[in-house]
């Protein structure tokens, strides 16, 4: 969410970017916000002004009694008795102007980084560079469900009839594999310094807003009926909103985190749900790391979390390459963000693995997430997230890549001390 003042000052700034995102039936909401926010100033003015000639009315009232001028301090109470009944008005129109403002604030997009590319979706995102050679070996690579079956590894088929489709049964040498992966990411995030946590697996839904938009989370949070608690679609929802209403001494920061957590998505309009794979599903598990900082460090930060997960997926043998996300593929509260995708051998091109994301002040102005300087003044923070590795997804790509003509799979180093010491996975059939 921008600044009021930013838009107030900046109205032409703020309908240029909303163009830049390809979201023109959003254009007229600049004029409503500013409409609104007179408005809002000019009843909180009112009422105000209301308020402090109470006060003074109240002394007049005793003052007249006291002078046993009765019928003029009758008079006085009657003004102030018109005044409550305005007062009360227009703190009604206070709540409900506020209330559409807020509604009208959120759904306007962030101003976008002067250095992301201009398109209006995924098509137009710009490969910025390549790590390890892609590899087509020698012999025809399966699909990544044919590989684990071939371990006795994955049971889609009973997933199915329990829970429907987008689900999955991982087991044997795959299932440790997945939590292998989930492990080595950990200790890899804290080796980098890195506070890990668990954190809560449901959030209220004032930690929802806060941390996403009004579109995303339609389109992805499962809710508890009856209940003020969402599932987490990935962890970062409620790390970030650990910090909900805080100050921050700005000594301490920055605060930089891995979490580990399931995550849960309706995955709505999604295409492909249905297909026999675990690409795009409902559940599944995943490393994040965030990171809340002061504003004049997150363009650092940003370089450092995406660079952390080229180098996991490098030491795994899984050649990368990083994508800046052009405006239209950009959710609304981030300002700058790009993608980390695998080379799949079997399809011979690359697919996403993970997201790193800038997000400016948006989630901090909302959440309340603020900073304390040593001179007393107040500012909010920025945070930014990426994932570090989500498994079963990751494990298409770990798959492809270390799988032999003979149907083994190798293990890298890195790997091998959470695998029992295994350097190879044998199929059972």
């Amino acid at each position: 969410m921008i600044d009021i003042k930013f838009l107030r000052e900046n109205p032409d700034v703020v309908r240029e970017n909303i163009k830049k995102k390809f979201q023109d039936k959003k254009l007229p909401l600049v004029d409503e916000v500013i409409d609104l926010d007179a408005k809002s100033r000019a009843a909180k003015q009112e009422a105000d002004d209301l308020r402090a000639q109470r006060n003074t009315l109240s002394k007049q009232i005793g003052g007249l009694m006291k002078e046993g001028k009765k019928e003029e301090a009758e008079a006085v109470k009657a003004q102030v008795a018109a005044n409550a009944a305005r007062l009360a008005e227009l703190e009604e129109l206070e709540k409900s102007l506020s209330e559409q403002l807020l509604k009208d604030m959120m759904s306007i997009p962030n101003i976008i980084d002067p250095s992301v590319p201009i398109g209006p979706d995924d098509s137009h995102n710009v490969e910025i560079q390549k790590y390890g050679e892609p590899i087509v070996p020698d012999f025809e690579v399966p699909y990544h469900t044919e590989i684990m079956e071939r371990f006795d590894g994955i049971d889609l088929d009973a997933a199915g009839k329990v829970a429907g489709n987008g689900f999955y049964y991982l087991m044997g040498d795959i299932a440790r594999l997945h939590s292998a992966v989930i492990s080595y990411a950990r200790d890899f995030m804290i080796d980098r310094g890195f506070t890990y946590c668990i954190p809560p697996y449901m959030i209220r839904s004032s930690v929802v807003t806060g941390v996403m938009s009004f579109e995303e989370m339609d389109a992805m949070m499962y809710k508890i009926e009856g209940e003020d608690l969402y599932l987490i679609g990935t962890s970062e929802h409620s790390m970030i909103g650990k910090f909900i209403d805080t100050i921050n001494e700005e000594e301490k920061l920055p605060y930089t985190l891995t979490s580990y957590s399931p995550c849960f998505r309706k995955e709505k309009g999604a295409h492909g749900i249905e297909e026999r794979g675990v690409y795009r599903i409902h559940q599944f598990e995943k490393q994040e790391m965030i990171v809340v900082c002061k504003p004049e460090e997150s363009k650092y930060w940003y370089d450092q979390l995406w660079q952390n997960t080229v180098d996991l997926f490098r030491s795994l043998d899984i050649p990368v390459r990083t994508l800046e996300c052009c405006s239209g593929d950009l959710a609304d509260l981030k300002v700058k963000s790009c993608d980390v995708e695998a080379w799949s051998p079997r399809q011979q091109k690359y697919f996403e693995v993970g997201s790193c994301s800038n997000l400016s002040d948006a989630q901090a102005r909302r959440l309340k997430i603020r900073v304390k300087d040593k001179d007393g003044n107040k500012y909010f923070a920025h945070t930014l997230n990426n994932t570090v590795v989500a498994p079963p997804r990751m494990l298409i790509a770990f798959l492809e890549n270390n799988l032999n003509a003979d149907g083994s799979v190798n293990i890298p180093t890195v790997l091998q001390p959470y695998m029992g010491g295994k350097t190879k996975l044998e199929p059972k059939h």
